[in-house]
């Protein structure tokens, strides 16, 4: 698996997952990390392993800012220093932990694990949409590579197959569809589909009249790494997408690599059971599955040097695979 590109923001929680008062414990790109508030409001985020013997820090306590390790009780404060010797006298020499930049924004947790001189938040992707009582913000974990992952959002033609029933496109995209993938002056990475024209999905046919037609429209955006927002509209077709007939949609999919074989998907949904059962039966029962099939199929094996074949629908995946490919060779030089 290819190494990944350090100086870009991952996503590392929600904000709400760090219990008040307390730390979360999370393993992000194959290392364990703490996070956790601190009492100006900012954030900390430490290695999770004690320099003394290596235990989990997660094992112990915290108080105050300070993160106490559970084996001897060294303490650590949100710089990494070592601030509490229990057996007196200076802190040992060389007991430090190694920490990460970490901002708040849209709600999300954002970790830099690069260069900190170019840490800027400004660079985050804009995930604004994604507040608001109308989005139960969700976290899962995935036994799948990012990129993999990241394959399968940037092809949305695979709905056709994988989600026919879940999501009921009725061949539209494929007979009805137009692909435009576009690059914006962010570098986002945009793969669109348009529908025109086509026969509306079962579940949409109660809100038109009887043989009305629909445009429906498709668009995944991607900043590297992997960090996508997907929007999704429904008009009557004819009038220029100003008749609506559902309010327009608009979800992020963020995926941080676990390790080079896991991730964590973060995503939003509509509040209610019915919502929570679809994402666990389109993300866990119909994508998951197949994705972990592809991985299992390139047996370890370089994306390239597998030489896959490659379809038009393919497009906006492979612009961001060689996106992520040219960003590992700059930090490499």
């Amino acid at each position: 698996m290819a190494e990944y590109v350090r100086n870009l923001w991952y996503m590392a929680a929600w904000a709400e997952e760090v219990p008040k008062g307390g730390f979360l414990a999370r393993k992000l790109l194959d290392r364990g990390w703490l996070i956790y508030r601190c009492a100006d409001g900012g954030w900390a985020m430490l290695a999770d392993r004690c320099p003394h013997r290596f235990a989990a820090l997660s094992k112990g306590q915290r108080a105050g800012d300070t993160i106490h390790c559970g084996y001897h009780g060294l303490g650590f404060d949100r710089s990494g220093a070592c601030v509490h010797n229990p057996f007196g006298g200076e802190p040992p020499a060389g007991a430090r932990v190694p920490t990460l930049p970490i901002v708040e924004r849209y709600g999300a947790l954002w970790f830099w694990p690069g260069d900190p001189a170019l840490a800027d938040p400004a660079s985050i992707p804009d995930f604004a949409f994604a507040q608001g009582p109308e989005h139960v913000r969700g976290h899962l974990s995935m036994q799948a590579s990012y990129e993999y992952i990241t394959d399968n959002l940037m092809d949305l033609s695979h709905a056709e197959f994988i989600h026919r029933e879940s999501f009921g496109v009725n061949g539209s995209l494929l007979h009805h569809g137009a692909q435009q993938v576009l690059t914006d002056d962010s570098g986002a990475i945009w793969n669109n589909w348009d529908i025109t024209d086509a026969d509306p999905p079962a579940w949409a046919k109660p809100m038109l009249p009887e043989g009305a037609r629909m445009d429906q429209w498709l668009h995944m955006r991607w900043h590297a790494p992997a960090s996508m927002a997907l929007y999704i509209g429904l008009a009557r077709a004819g009038t220029d997408r100003k008749e609506m007939v559902v309010p327009p949609m608009a979800n992020p999919h963020i995926i941080t690599p676990e390790t080079a074989g896991s991730s964590h998907y973060f995503y939003t949904r509509e509040p209610g059971d019915a919502a929570a059962d679809m994402v666990r039966r389109v993300f866990k029962e119909e994508d998951e599955p197949m994705i972990l099939s592809v991985q299992e199929g390139f047996g370890g094996a370089d994306f390239w040097d597998a030489r896959p074949v490659i379809l038009p629908s393919d497009a906006g995946a492979i612009r961001a695979r060689r996106r992520l490919m040219q960003l590992r060779r700059a930090e490499a030089s």
